[in-house]
């Protein structure tokens, strides 16, 4: 192949921080590329088997959490409302559908964020932007905004403790199927939603206990007790993905990126002659790229071939963001190209980065019916082209939050923004929001 874990720094990049301590940088690549990987290769190749059964409609991707994980929010309950949330869209799609459903999480890694101007500009002051906590602060100063390379080693520790906890979460028990009424969040349990939820729990435990009665307790029976959850981010930063790059030795000989089981390129960075297509190209992961409505039917085919030359399944997954108002005449050409040219590919739907829009407040925010709409006519396109409709891709959190407007379950209109607006950059689906989408979707995939 020609290609190395660095051979990405011979080629043309964008979005990415100057460091003004090269020194520094090179001694902290350095530090990173001694420690232990975050995850392992067997598990990405365990994540690539599944979404080859995504890509053949055998089961559904749900992918989802925080726009961009930050420093000062890092904490068990954040974490454990993120857990719970999967948990229950996990449920609600599942049973609705009867297909199992692959759970990734925008976690433990999602640090990076690329932004559409180098700079910022506030009351007449201008400095650089933030690109996510992995590479500057979020505070307006000039010192906060100058790139320091030893975040990169504060959000591997942060990586590596999420992680710890996810394993807990799913391994330890609090996954139990015996326990799902204990997955509502205490801010939705009382509301119409949570309760809607709560007949689905019912349900489940009427199931639990039959099966039970015929000798498949959860002692008996991992797939009851425990879940798994992946993780994935965006691979913005090449200097940190290129430090956790290992070869696995024991098994196929291949380098994986062990930042995340699975990592995307955005759409701003996925130019065929640039960097972040030379660096993932190389690793043997599941991988993403984020398809917007700028994509050219040859140039899709080109990164594909680029991508996934052997054509793998479950190798490459195709992350629709083109918005609601364009994914009628810019996707249908899309798809049935890359379907007539018999390409394996995993198609998900991501009706967050297209919908973005300025409230009448001043706030960045996200209309619910515009996420719903463009959700909807994917699975519709789909539809009148026999292709598989395979995943969603949300930006959400499990916490009461007031950053996307509108939704049945809670009606925030642009006045209420401004009460728990708490996103570090882009506007998020809340646990109401994001639940009563999962039935939504559960109702889709299953007509």
């Amino acid at each position: 192949m020609n290609w190395t874990p660095s051979s990405w720094r011979d080629f043309p990049i964008k979005q990415q921080p100057s460091y003004e301590d090269q020194e520094a940088l090179k001694r902290v690549e350095a530090e990173l590329g001694s420690y232990p990987p975050l995850i392992f290769a067997g598990e990405a190749r365990t994540l690539k088997a599944k979404l080859a059964k995504v890509g053949r409609g055998e089961a559904f991707l749900l992918q989802g959490g925080d726009c961009a994980e930050s420093f000062a929010d890092f904490n068990t309950p954040n974490i454990k409302n993120f857990f719970k949330l999967m948990l229950q869209m996990n449920m609600v799609m599942m049973y609705a559908t009867g297909k199992p459903v692959v759970k990734v999480g925008r976690i433990a890694g999602q640090f990076a964020k690329p932004r559409s101007s180098d700079f910022e500009e506030i009351d007449g002051v201008k400095l650089p932007s933030y690109r996510g906590d992995i590479i500057n602060g979020i505070e307006f100063t000039k010192e906060a905004r100058v790139p320091n390379p030893h975040n990169m080693i504060r959000a591997y520790n942060q990586a590596a403790a999420t992680q710890n906890l996810l394993r807990a979460f799913s391994r330890g028990g609090f996954a139990d199927l015996n326990k799902v009424h204990q997955w509502n969040l205490e801010f939705i349990k009382d509301h119409a939603l949570g309760q809607k939820y709560t007949e689905l729990s019912k349900k489940i435990d009427r199931s639990v206990k039959f099966m039970e009665a015929c000798g498949l307790s959860s002692d008996q029976v991992p797939q009851l007790h425990q879940t798994t959850m992946f993780t994935s981010h965006e691979a913005l930063l090449l200097n940190y993905e290129e430090a956790l790059t290992r070869k696995d030795t024991e098994e196929d000989n291949k380098f994986y990126d062990c930042s995340a089981h699975m990592l995307w390129i955005g759409d701003r960075t996925r130019g065929l002659t640039e960097a972040h297509i030379e660096y993932f190209r190389g690793i043997a992961n599941p991988i993403g790229c984020k398809v917007g409505p700028t994509m050219g039917e040859d140039e899709l085919i080109e990164l594909i071939d680029a991508l996934n030359p052997e054509n793998e399944e479950g190798r490459l997954n195709l992350i629709v963001r083109m918005g609601a108002g364009k994914i009628e005449e810019y996707f249908p050409k899309l798809l049935k190209r890359v379907r007539d040219e018999g390409k394996h590919v995993v198609w998900s739907c991501d009706p967050m980065h297209g919908n973005v829009e300025k409230s009448s407040t001043g706030y960045k925010t996200r209309d619910f019916a515009n996420i719903l709409s463009e959700v909807e006519q994917f699975f519709a396109i789909h539809k009148r082209l026999g292709t598989v409709a395979g995943g969603i891709h949300l930006e959400m959190t499990g916490n009461d939050v007031t950053e996307c407007t509108g939704s049945e379950s809670c009606a925030i209109t642009a006045e209420d923004l401004a009460s728990r607006y708490h996103t570090q950059c882009d506007p998020r689906l809340n646990a109401n929001q994001a639940l009563e989408l999962a039935f939504m979707i559960g109702n889709m995939i299953k007509d």
